[in-house]
């Protein structure tokens, strides 16, 4: 019997709590119609276990739905020695899939801010950007997520994120152009004040980077 799981719900899909979740037998025999609507044969000794493997595989690649960031946001540290400058992750890779064409797009994220009252463990900000890149995404979004939820548990003086990837909906079809990157930024607080903090966040992500 499958888990009764929930999505945790945030800002912009509150209405996901209330729709019914398919039961695991639904979401296999969906595969294997996908399997037949492709021309191949369901039945043949190589696919009589990817509806399972699929439906596993789907529950891991989309358990951001059934996360909650703020857990990860909710422990500041206060003691740290009066720093109070600008606090940058640089380079988290990251997966998520587009939700056009439910196919991945790839790439590395980073992420600066500058602490009011505390700062959250490094590892959180890496968390964060799993959380929200483990559900079906566009870019743009993403980065806004990211943001948002920096900026409500943690209230610093200004963000900054930039999110890089290749997309495959754009190179595995229509017009197939590989090692195309596109490139999402946003800033609040000091960074969108101050054009020079802007330039100084990107002189660091670009900082010794071997491009």
């Amino acid at each position: 019997m499958d888990a009764i799981l929930k999505p945790v719900t945030t800002r912009d899909d509150t209405a996901a709590a209330t729709r019914p979740r398919p039961s695991r037998e639904e979401v296999e025999a969906a595969v294997r119609t996908l399997l037949a609507w492709t021309g191949d044969d369901p039945e043949r000794e190589g696919l009589l276990d990817t509806p399972k493997r699929v439906a596993k595989a789907y529950e891991e690649i989309f358990s951001g739905y059934f996360q909650d960031p703020a857990e990860h946001l909710k422990r500041t540290f206060e003691d740290v020695g009066g720093y109070d400058d600008i606090v940058l992750v640089r380079g988290i890779p990251f997966f998520s899939h587009c939700e056009h064409h439910m196919l991945p797009f790839v790439g590395e994220a980073h992420v600066a801010y500058y602490p009011s009252e505390g700062v959250v463990g490094l590892s959180k900000i890496a968390r964060v950007i799993d959380i929200f890149a483990k559900r079906l995404q566009t870019q743009e979004n993403l980065t806004a997520q990211v943001v948002d939820a920096i900026d409500t548990h943690l209230a610093p003086r200004g963000i900054a994120v930039m999110i890089e990837a290749e997309h495959q909906c754009m190179t595995m079809r229509g017009v197939q152009k590989q090692g195309v990157t596109t490139i999402t930024t946003q800033f609040t607080g000091v960074f969108r004040d101050d054009p020079s903090e802007q330039v100084r966040f990107m002189s660091l992500v670009r900082g010794g980077r071997r491009d």
